[in-house]
């Protein structure tokens, strides 16, 4: 699974999703999956899709994955009382905005990249869309 190597600061705030992303364009693969809501994807989120493409891309295609959960989500543990400050990492998540582009393949035909990231879809909690460079 993704995680940063190291951080600077062990814990962050949550913030906020707000706006639309500037990623939101083709830049490596002809064809992209391009998500339409704001979310915080999981690591296991996004390594669930990528095992997914790998399985049918094989050695055929190229895969990049364009986001990487770099955001620490902490957890206080189960019947704890409050106070005592913030909680313990439990997991990374990417912050995901509107129209960011999720992941790219290369060198499939038009209807396999189609299969492939509509499969890969399904593995994700948020509406998608494909993308293909034209």
């Amino acid at each position: 699974m993704l995680l940063p190597k190291r951080t600077k600061f062990r814990r962050q705030h949550r913030g906020r999703l707000k706006g639309c992303s500037n990623a939101n364009t083709l830049v490596f693969g002809e064809f992209g999956m391009q998500a339409l809501e704001p979310i915080w994807l999981t690591s296991r989120q996004i390594e669930a899709a990528r095992r997914s493409l790998t399985r049918y891309v094989k050695r055929t295609g190229k895969i990049w994955i364009r986001v990487f959960p770099d955001k620490p989500i902490t957890e206080r543990a189960a019947e704890s009382r409050m106070g005592s400050g913030k909680g313990s990492v439990a997991y990374w998540v990417a912050v995901v905005r509107p129209g960011a582009v999720l992941f790219e393949l290369n060198g499939l035909s038009r209807e396999t990249a189609y299969k492939v990231l509509k499969l890969a879809a399904y593995k994700l909690p948020i509406k998608t869309k494909i993308l293909e460079k034209v």
